[in-house]
């Protein structure tokens, strides 16, 4: 059996197509669900293996990026989404999914309802759009499992991707090794150079870059040239399948 996807989407989202095809690639069985389906009952998210929150601009990132499907979320599907990160599903938001993700509290702690880190505006005060390098650090996370020490070109598409905290945090979040990708030229003023973050579960994961925009060769500006054996953002996507497969099903 193939693990079940449930690639959720809302008004404003637009990477959902591109999040669909990545994991269909990775060999995951996905859906397209509305929040609005989950919210009605035609669909639970107890019947999926992972859930996916991709990137876009949720509910035109009014008030702040990601904050009024987080409100949703927590309104009227906290339950489900208890009974679903309890039975050691996977999650990974991208982009605006990370966002959601933080402002829920399912990142970094898994702690629904706090929110002891944000993703602000970037330092530049603009939106930035370009390729940029990450290192992949040792850490928790299952969906970049045996990819440590590599160097990631993934793109970024952001306004408010600065990951910010408290002294407190950052040391909690560097001891317990819930950072699995760092800038290596920092494109945002991020604190600590943090591209993505983990619960300590690793089993929840949130990413600013997109890695389902690398997924095919030729997505990279410069393919001809890279001598990559594959599309770098691929793995994350086949990680979080092959886990779902062996320990889930």
């Amino acid at each position: 059996m193939k693990p079940r996807v449930c690639i959720l989407k809302t008004d404003g989202t637009n990477c959902d197509e591109e999040t669909f095809h990545a994991f269909t690639k990775a060999g995951g069985e996905c859906q397209l669900v509305h929040i609005n389906e989950l919210r009605g009952s035609k669909q639970r998210l107890v019947d999926y293996q992972i859930l996916a929150l991709p990137g876009g601009f949720s509910y035109g990132d009014d008030i702040a990026s990601g904050k009024i499907l987080a409100v949703e979320l927590l309104s009227f599907l906290r339950e489900q989404l208890e009974g679903y990160v309890a039975k050691g599903n996977l999650v990974i938001g991208i982009c605006n999914g990370f966002q959601v993700l933080v402002r829920t509290g399912l990142l970094p702690f898994n702690e629904l309802g706090t929110m002891p880190a944000t993703l602000t505006d970037n330092n530049s005060g603009r939106f930035n759009c370009k390729w940029v390098d990450m290192i992949v650090q040792p850490s928790q996370c299952v969906f970049t499992k045996w990819m440590e020490g590599e160097v990631m070109s993934l793109q970024i598409a952001h306004g408010e991707g600065k990951f910010f905290t408290n002294d407190r945090t950052l040391r909690e979040l560097e001891e317990k090794r819930l950072v699995p990708l760092r800038y290596m030229d920092n494109p945002n003023g991020s604190l600590h150079d943090i591209a993505g973050v983990c619960d300590p579960t690793g089993r929840i994961f949130g990413l600013m870059p997109h890695p389902e925009r690398f997924v095919e060769m030729y997505q990279h500006p410069n393919w001809r040239r890279i001598s990559h054996s594959k599309p770098q953002g691929l793995p994350i996507f086949e990680n979080g399948v092959t886990f779902a497969a062996e320990c889930l099903l």
